[in-house]
């Protein structure tokens, strides 16, 4: 696939300078770079090429920058000041011990949005503490509340704190701190820390328990955690799992009119004393029946039930293919451009780059002489 400039997104014409890290920070960059922004990264010396299956590194360029050099660094601020906004996600302090801090770059770009990730956030006790994802929703009540009511809490994937509180959250608060700069002029640091996001996703939960309707001391005791036995996971005759979400009347009406569930027992769903053996019976009824059995009977309807895919499988689902949620560039598989627009469509701008490969045009282009 050959690197161009997204002309075709909504962000087209925004330049995001987007300092080289791991997890939330490239993702963040992957998916403003897919809307149409320009993303140039900065790379460290020595940096090795991720090759084509790196897709959160997908459409932006790089230029290769020994931060540690008052040259280079010269070369970052010049970058810096015809950005519209900045991506770094180090410890708190170290972009102010190589003279790339807030109070240095907002003075030569006063309209520069200056995004920040961090796991805790770039004050409070922990915040020059190391961690990952899992350390960081363990203090937020989210990790407590997921697994099996039998063993301890089930890691997430890195799902729910780098992406979901991390990721989403940066690209959300730069693009409204880029709408105050665009009608005022000015910039602003962005703190977005992956505590604060994951605490905010919580919300819908507090307000679950604060209305009586969640014991946050129990797992898979609870309406979505598994502990509902009309929303859960289920196993299959042939290992396989899958999925039913009938919390609606008229949904539970409709699942137990496709399995059969005409005793009386099955009257009272909201019974919560009676879920644990009611979910003890409907896998048993799960269990006698391979997956495409369930598939067949009532994916699609609305008894809310879907099969559960691996990645593989989830690139042949029909409706993922319809969508092509999922689709092949240069051989690699990965996931399109979301969400979608009507008039301005996201692109995948271009494969991700060989560290420094970009280094000439990305000079020019953004006016800079180093």
């Amino acid at each position: 696939m050959e690197k161009h400039t997204n002309g075709a997104g909504p962000l087209h014409g925004l330049k995001i300078l987007e300092f080289a890290g791991l997890g939330p920070v490239p993702f963040c960059a992957m998916l403003l770079g897919d809307l149409g922004a320009d993303i140039v990264r900065i790379d460290r010396p020595g940096t090795p090429y991720g090759g084509p299956a790196d897709i959160t590194s997908r459409g932006r360029r790089s230029i290769i920058l020994d931060l540690k050099s008052e040259t280079d660094q010269q070369t970052a601020r010049a970058l810096s000041a015809r950005a519209d906004a900045l991506l770094e996600g180090f410890r708190p302090g170290i972009m102010e011990k190589l003279n790339l801090g807030p109070s240095v770059l907002l003075k030569d770009n006063p309209a520069l949005v200056y995004g920040r990730m961090t796991g805790w956030g770039q004050d409070g006790p922990l915040a020059q503490a190391a961690g990952h994802d899992l350390n960081y929703i363990a203090i937020t009540g989210a990790l407590a509340a997921m697994g099996t009511a039998d063993q301890p809490p089930a890691p997430p994937l890195n799902l729910v704190g780098d992406y979901g509180g991390g990721s989403l959250y940066l690209a959300f608060g730069v693009m409204a701190a880029l709408h105050h700069a665009q009608k005022t002029g000015e910039g602003q640091v962005v703190d977005c820390a992956i505590v604060d996001g994951v605490m905010s996703l919580m919300a819908p939960i507090h307000w679950l328990r604060q209305s009586g309707m969640w014991d946050e001391k129990k797992r898979q005791a609870n309406l979505l955690d598994g502990g509902a036995f009309f929303y859960g996971t289920y196993a299959c005759a042939d290992g396989k799992f899958f999925t039913i979400g009938a919390i609606e009347p008229q949904f539970y009406a409709l699942l137990r009119d496709k399995l059969g569930l005409t005793a009386t027992e099955w009257d009272n769903p909201f019974d919560q004393a009676r879920w644990p053996e009611l979910r003890e019976k409907l896998a048993a009824i799960f269990a006698q029946k391979p997956r495409a059995h369930w598939q067949a009977l009532l994916e699609g309807t609305d008894a809310c039930a879907s099969s559960v895919m691996d990645m593989v499988e989830a690139a042949d689902h029909p409706h993922n293919k319809a969508r092509q949620n999922l689709i092949e560039v240069d051989g690699i598989l990965q996931p399109a451009p979301a969400p979608r627009f009507s008039k301005t469509p996201g692109a995948i701008a271009g494969p991700p780059p060989e560290p420094g490969s970009d280094r000439d045009a990305i000079l020019k282009d953004w006016g800079v002489n180093a």
